[in-house]
C-alpha cells in the first residue's frame, strides 16, 4: 500500500484518525501522520525532514511557500480554532465569558497551564501582558514546552489549562468551560499544502482535495474545529 507522510500541527490531531481511515478505504493510500506544534514542525522541515503534506497555521504554511518548500498553488484552508480554557472533569466551571470575568478567574487559579511555543500559548502570553496580569499569572504558571496542557489538570499541577479547544478536547477527564472571549482573540486558521520535494504529488494532491471537501466537516466539528 502506498503511504503519504503528513506532518501536522497538534490542533487537528483529534480529527485525523477518522479522516485517515476513510481516505485509506476510498483511495488505497495510507496516511503516516506525525504531530507537533507548528513552530517545532517549521524547525524540523527547515532542517531537512521530509514529508509529502504539511498541516500548519496559515502563517507557517505561507512562510514555507515563500521559501519554496511548499507549492503555493496546492495550499488550502481546512479549519479555524479558538483558544479555550479547561478544568479537570467534575470541578466547578468558573466564568470566562467576559474580559473582567476571565481576569478574575485567571488570578484566582493556583496555577494556569499553557504551552510555550504553540499558537495558543503565544496568544495567551500576549493577552495576559495586555491585561496587565502577566507577572501575577507567570509567578505560578505551569508552562510546558509543547504537548497538551490539559494533561497538567490530571496531574494536579494546574487548575486551569489554556490551549486550542481542539487540543483540549483530545485529553480525557477534563471539561472545556468555554473559549476565551472572541473579542480578545483572533482564531487560528489551519491550512495544508504539498511539499515541493514530495515524490508523491498525485497522492498528496488527492489527500489535500479530500481534506478541503465538505465531507470532512463533521469530523472537524466533532474535534472542536470550525470548517
Amino acid at each position: 500500500m502506498e503511504v503519504v507522510r503528513v506532518l501536522s500541527t497538534l490542533a487537528v490531531k483529534g480529527a485525523v484518525p477518522a479522516l485517515a481511515a476513510r481516505h485509506e478505504k476510498e483511495s488505497g493510500v495510507r496516511i503516516d501522520a506525525d504531530f507537533a506544534p507548528t513552530l517545532a514542525l517549521l524547525e524540523r522541515l527547515r532542517a531537512g525532514e521530509q514529508a509529502d503534506v504539511v498541516v500548519l497555521t496559515r502563517e507557517g504554511l505561507d512562510e514555507l511557500a515563500s521559501e519554496g518548500r511548499v507549492v503555493r498553488e496546492t495550499c488550502v484552508d481546512l479549519a479555524r480554532s479558538f483558544v479555550g480554557i479547561a478544568v479537570k472533569a467534575g470541578h466547578p466551571h468558573p466564568d470566562v465569558a467576559t474580559e473582567a470575568a476571565l481576569r478574575a478567574t485567571l488570578l484566582a487559579a493556583r496555577s494556569v497551564a499553557y504551552s510555550k511555543i504553540g499558537a495558543s500559548g503565544i496568544l495567551f502570553a500576549q493577552l495576559i501582558a495586555r491585561m496587565g496580569i502577566a507577572a501575577s499569572i507567570n509567578a505560578s504558571a505551569t508552562v510546558i514546552p509543547s504537548g497538551f496542557t490539559a494533561e497538567r489538570l490530571l496531574t494536579g499541577e494546574a487548575d486551569l489549562a489554556v490551549q486550542q479547544i481542539s487540543e483540549l478536547k483530545q485529553v480525557a477527564g477534563i471539561d472545556v468551560i468555554g473559549p476565551i472571549p472572541h473579542e480578545l482573540q483572533t482564531p487560528a486558521v489551519f491550512s495544508a499544502g504539498r511539499m515541493a520535494a514530495s515524490a508523491k504529488a498525485v497522492q498528496a494532491d488527492r489527500l489535500l482535495k479530500y481534506l478541503a471537501s465538505p465531507e470532512v466537516a463533521p469530523a472537524l466539528r466533532e474535534s472542536g474545529l470550525e470548517p
